[in-house]
């Protein structure tokens, strides 16, 4: 990745690690899913009338907004739900990582190079280490739910890369379309209409703030980015960056929410650091891998 791409993908860590706080403080009140439809209207509208339609058949656009968009966040959100604390849910979805570098490798044949291997693995311990210290009191469903939204977001990082698509806000924007009525159905189903109603005339500034940031600024700006940065780079070379997520969620709720990080975050925060500088490391020119063939339509 040259310098450029290095300084975006810093860039969509601190965005997204700020995100956690920012939807934990929004969401008090209003239905996770409901919170979730309102966060993709504001992506799309009015995006999807300014932004031309991604370079990709329709099937891979939706694909992509149903593991990345829909599946990801409707299942972090219901994990939030579930009593999965903020700050271990950054660590947790962090598994995407993991999911993200196998699903390419075996997919589209990007073999990630030893020092991705290393820092990833090193990455892991780092997260082992947060989780093993935080996560005794976790309900196992919350578990699960994190889980299962790291998956989708790996499945979705994949599908981005092998859709060829150049401009990632494109990417962001139009796949964006298969989120809103689906999580709004589901919230109506599980939650029920008297509580979305309850929840809709509950939304004050915090939750409109909220709204505002996850969707122009976590969505807009940070899945725009980091869509393009999947565009141009191997997916091993991109994902490791997000292991910066954690360590930038616990710094903001230290500072912003008085969420006081114990040893184990600290310790565990650092090793997944040393994990993203260790699979950053450049590797030899002959190890670079080649770029990957136009996706097929």
């Amino acid at each position: 990745m040259s310098p450029r791409d290095c300084s975006l993908a810093a860039l969509v860590a601190l965005l997204w690690g700020l995100n956690f706080v920012v939807i934990d403080v929004g969401m008090a009140g209003v239905p996770p899913l409901l919170f979730l439809a309102l966060r993709f209207v504001l992506v799309v509208l009015p995006a999807v009338l300014l932004v031309p339609r991604p370079a990709a058949p329709w099937r891979t656009v939706a694909l992509v907004g149903l593991f990345m968009s829909l599946g990801q966040f409707g299942l972090l959100y219901a994990s939030l739900a579930a009593g999965m604390p903020p700050g271990l849910a950054a660590l947790v979805l962090q598994a995407q990582v993991i999911f993200t570098v196998v699903i390419a490798a075996g997919v589209l044949r990007e073999r990630p190079t030893l020092a991705q291997v290393l820092g990833i693995g090193v990455g892991t311990v780092g997260l082992l280490v947060v989780g093993l210290g935080r996560g005794g009191h976790v309900p196992a469903a919350a578990l699960l739910l994190c889980l299962g939204a790291a998956l989708s977001w790996g499945v979705g990082n994949v599908l981005s890369r092998a859709s060829g698509v150049a401009g990632g806000l494109s990417l962001t924007v139009w796949s964006a379309l298969v989120v809103p009525v689906p999580a709004l159905a589901l919230s109506l189903l599980l939650d029920g209409p008297d509580v979305v109603l309850a929840g809709l005339g509950s939304l004050g500034w915090q939750a409109a703030l909220s709204t505002v940031y996850t969707a122009g600024l976590a969505s807009l700006v940070g899945y725009g980015i980091f869509n393009t940065l999947l565009g141009r780079n191997p997916a091993a070379a991109v994902v490791p960056w997000i292991l910066l997520v954690p360590p930038v969620a616990m710094l903001s709720a230290w500072l912003l929410v008085d969420e006081v990080p114990g040893a184990a975050e600290l310790v565990g925060g650092a090793v997944m650091l040393l994990g993203v500088l260790v699979a950053l490391r450049p590797a030899p020119v002959e190890a670079v891998d080649r770029p990957l063939a136009a996706a097929p339509h």
